[in-house]
């Protein structure tokens, strides 16, 4: 069985949520008999097929960008090219090109929807893509939501329950590197053992703001690992206030995030926004056995993180809230080590890879069957 799966960006040009979330997909299943391919849109505006870790991605040239949104002519003939031999279009959402790519190619094809987010920041355009988003939604044979929560609260999902289902998205611990002494010693005498730790790209929806002003009046180490287009103003922010807790470490090659995974206290995720649909770094938190702090944005944030079961959860965009959920932990060690147990236990239980690649599967073999 062979599978397209379509999306504006993808491994290994791009790391993020949805094209780890892709990655994890596509690599499991291809564990499980599926033929993947992944077309995407390169930012280097360049043509080029790459083979990466078990599957091949195909890389379009970007002709012109409105709201963040890439778009490709020559995607339309790449775009046929693919899918006349595929069984199965996967697209990925939210991404308006696969909507025009769509309806304007006429592929015949079961296809398959993964709803990662709703669109929140672009309201002014989202009303002129409205009408498309809903008929190409209507036109999707199946769509997965990746939490109960998500599915709750998202209004488009709602409108065609009747063809959702629900697939969390799984990570397979076993692709992740394990750390050298000399990288897990040299984060220890850097940082210590008791360290908060965010991992992610620095955007509004994260709510890195919130927590520089929750770290103003505590004293034990923030690490921030990543970068982004407001690394600027956080930095700004934290040399305002005076704060010498938060430590900016930048991007950092695999070993060195495992490395401070396994070293960290519990793992702060103060997403403020719907935007964060879902956590992958908040996931892998869990997966390696850390208390977790998120916030309460009716997203699968807090699918991942239960409040008082793996971690705690508190209301979004409120530092005194956020700064209580930190000195809760520090002060309780017995306490934030049992939410750790029971977060690795949640891992295991409802997000390995294996679990997601397989329920994927068996919709992809159902949609060739025509059941």
């Amino acid at each position: 069985m062979k599978v397209l799966h379509f999306y504006k960006t993808s491994l290994p040009d791009s790391i993020g949520g949805i094209e780890q979330a892709i990655h994890q997909i596509v690599r499991g299943t291809a564990q499980l008999g599926v033929t993947p391919e992944v077309l995407s849109l390169n930012p280097l505006n360049t043509e080029s097929i790459v083979d990466f870790d078990g599957y091949r991605v195909h890389r379009c040239r970007t002709t012109f960008e409105i709201a963040s949104t890439p778009f490709s002519i020559v995607a339309f003939h790449r775009f046929l090219q693919l899918a006349s031999k595929a069984d199965i279009i996967h697209y990925h959402f939210p991404y308006p090109f696969a909507d025009v790519l769509h309806f304007s190619t006429r592929v015949k094809k079961p296809t398959i929807l993964t709803y990662h987010s709703d669109i929140i920041k672009q309201k002014v355009l989202l009303k002129l893509y409205n009408p498309l988003k809903r008929l190409f939604l209507a036109d999707i044979d199946h769509i997965i939501a990746t939490s109960p929560n998500y599915l709750a609260t998202s209004d488009d999902l709602r409108m065609f329950q009747n063809k959702t289902s629900v697939i969390p998205i799984g990570l397979d611990k076993s692709t992740y590197p394990s750390p050298s002494d000399r990288r897990l010693n040299f984060w220890r005498q850097r940082f210590g053992e008791k360290f908060f730790l965010f991992i992610g790209v620095f955007r509004y929806y994260k709510g890195l703001h919130i927590l520089i002003d929750a770290a103003s009046t505590i004293d034990y180490p923030i690490v921030i690992l990543g970068a982004g287009p407001i690394e600027n103003e956080l930095k700004e922010q934290v040399a305002k206030l005076g704060i010498h807790n938060i430590h900016f470490i930048g991007q950092l090659p695999n070993e060195d995030k495992i490395a401070l995974l396994q070293l960290c206290y519990a793992v702060v995720f103060p997403s403020h926004l719907r935007s964060e649909a879902f956590g992958i770094s908040l996931l892998e938190g869990a997966m390696f056995g850390k208390p977790m702090i998120s916030c309460e944005i009716g997203t699968g944030t807090t699918y991942v993180n239960i409040d008082k079961e793996t971690g705690i959860v508190v209301p979004p965009g409120d530092p005194s809230r956020l700064r209580e959920a930190l000195q809760f932990l520090i002060e309780r060690p017995d306490e934030a080590r049992v939410l750790g147990i029971r977060a690795e236990k949640r891992y295991w239980t409802h997000f390995t890879a294996e679990k997601m690649a397989k329920s994927y599967a068996d919709i992809y073999e159902s949609l060739v069957r025509g059941t």
